[in-house]
């Protein structure tokens, strides 16, 4: 029980974080199917200079982290910009957008990280070397019954999520810019009569996303695997997607989609040890979130109430 709620929070948390990123998103209107890229650039970018920084500096690579989880955040935002311009700016289909982005970061950061490990570090590899996260036990909390699993072998990346998480849901709901924001994704031309420029916020809500992913994609790195790779992203972002759209575009319900898909996985890799499966049959199980996603929004779809603006390009002069 203590290994599927710690592997499973390990998990959920930084695919929470990722739909907090596309709900600020897709509450300001626009939408967002590139959370796969964003997170997957993202973590690119905050373990490129994690290994430059240890490398020329001979900093020891788990001092680092922190700072890794900020550039990463940055590197998120940073890419975001392209999707925002061309849904924002130049009006392009919002779905095609998102695709596009996440077809050209799988490719961009194959390329980069082989080549940088080439010339810089004399490695033919495509991977970036991070090293693993120290953990930490909560002392007093962990020795609570089956609960106290949660407080036990955490990542430092949990709890910055939680508190960004926390900090996001406020600002979403309880700040001036926060009701702008959902008003955008409801009614932009209330927000334009109102005299705020609905562009400027939608700009803000897609770096916002960025942010998040790039958390998000960072944390995965250091918990599923020791290095940067790209191939380890596939699918976490249309898994957020999909929990957010379970979630109903609030931040509560789409926690528990998240820690449905993350416990959903543990409990999957758990099985799979029990039965002494061979690899074929454990990857099989793996596939466990997935068909959990394509289950839960085949039931309850019907009842999700999408921003009514969701997707439509704001057209200033159109009433």
């Amino acid at each position: 029980m203590d290994t599927l709620i710690i592997d499973g929070l390990s998990f959920a948390l930084p695919l929470f974080i990722m739909a907090i990123g596309g709900i600020y998103s897709e509450r300001a209107g626009i939408t967002n199917l590139a959370l796969e890229g964003l997170q997957g650039f993202g973590a690119f970018f905050g373990a490129l200079w994690a290994v430059v920084f240890s490398h020329f500096f001979n900093i020891p690579i788990q001092k680092l982290f922190y700072f890794a989880l900020l550039l990463a955040m940055v590197g998120g935002m940073l890419f975001s910009i392209l999707h925002a311009l061309l849904c924002i700016k130049f009006k392009a289909n919002q779905v095609i957008s998102g695709v596009v982005i996440n077809i050209l970061s799988m490719a961009l950061t194959v390329f980069l990280t082989t080549q940088i490990n080439s010339l810089v570090f004399g490695a033919l590899s495509d991977k970036f070397q991070i090293g693993t996260s120290v953990r930490f036990t909560v002392p007093v909390l962990s020795k609570i019954p089956v609960l106290g699993a949660a407080f036990k072998n955490l990542y430092p990346f949990e709890i910055v999520i939680l508190v960004i998480a926390i900090i996001a849901a406020y600002v979403l709901n309880k700040t001036r810019f926060g009701l702008r924001l959902r008003a955008c994704g409801d009614n932009p031309h209330s927000v334009d009569a109102a005299g705020v420029e609905v562009f400027r916020v939608q700009f803000k809500a897609v770096l916002i996303s960025g942010a998040l992913s790039g958390l998000g994609g960072i944390s995965y790195a250091y918990s599923i695997s020791t290095n940067f790779s790209p191939s380890i992203y596939m699918g976490y972002g249309y898994l957020a997607i999909a929990a957010l759209i379970f979630g109903n575009w609030k931040i509560l319900p789409t926690l528990g989609a998240c820690l449905l898909f993350g416990f959903a996985r543990s409990g999957g890799y758990i099985l799979g040890q029990m039965l002494e499966m061979p690899s074929t049959f454990s990857d099989l199980i793996m596939t466990l979130p997935y068909v959990l996603t394509l289950l839960l929004l085949i039931f309850f779809s019907k009842s999700n109430r999408p921003p009514r603006a969701l997707g439509e390009i704001y057209d200033k002069g159109k009433r």
